[in-house]
């Protein structure tokens, strides 16, 4: 019995011995682990390069989109004033037009307010703001900051009905 247990653990030794030996019993060369478990150099400068492409033109679409918001205001406010320096002249007996445009005071006639606060240039300061005079008539003006929006070469209410950018879009009287 201890024979057949010796062959036994004989075969078994020899079993476990010819993980590395090929069919003529000849030994291999132990293999070496390759893990490849990181990115190699030149894949993340590819991914960064990305991102910061990705990026790039996310802050860009950005910026553009802030822009077309800010003219909208612009253009929204300069259209307020006319409203109310239209209804203040309809409603005053001498038929003039508001005369202050200081921030934050109102415009009222007979107690009525036709505007409460004059607005002021959403890019805030340090942008040129809005430009109001006034007298038997009056011109109101706002810089754009895209040109193709504007109406006016100037902030005097120089309108121009030729096709082009004008930086500045004005509204005047309408009496």
């Amino acid at each position: 019995m201890a024979f057949l247990a010796q062959i036994q653990f004989q075969q078994l030794a020899h079993h476990l011995n010819m993980k590395n030996t090929n069919e003529k019993g000849h030994a291999y060369p132990p293999r070496r682990v390759n893990w490849q478990a990181g990115f190699s150099l030149f894949e993340l400068l590819i991914s960064i390069s990305i991102i910061g492409i990705l990026t790039a033109l996310a802050v860009i679409s950005f910026s553009s989109a802030q822009k077309k918001a800010r003219d909208t205001k612009r253009i929204e406010d300069m259209k307020n004033i006319q409203t109310a320096a239209e209804q203040y002249y309809s409603l005053s007996s001498t038929y003039s037009y508001p005369s202050t445009t200081s921030a934050p005071t109102a415009w009222t006639i007979n107690g009525q307010a036709v505007l409460n606060l004059f607005p002021q240039d959403p890019k805030g300061t340090g942008w040129t703001g809005y430009v109001y005079s006034a007298g038997t008539t009056y011109c109101a003006c706002a810089a754009m900051e895209d040109a193709t929006k504007g109406n006016s070469t100037d902030n005097n209410c120089a309108f121009n009905n030729t096709v082009g950018a004008y930086p500045f879009f004005c509204i005047k009287n309408q009496q």
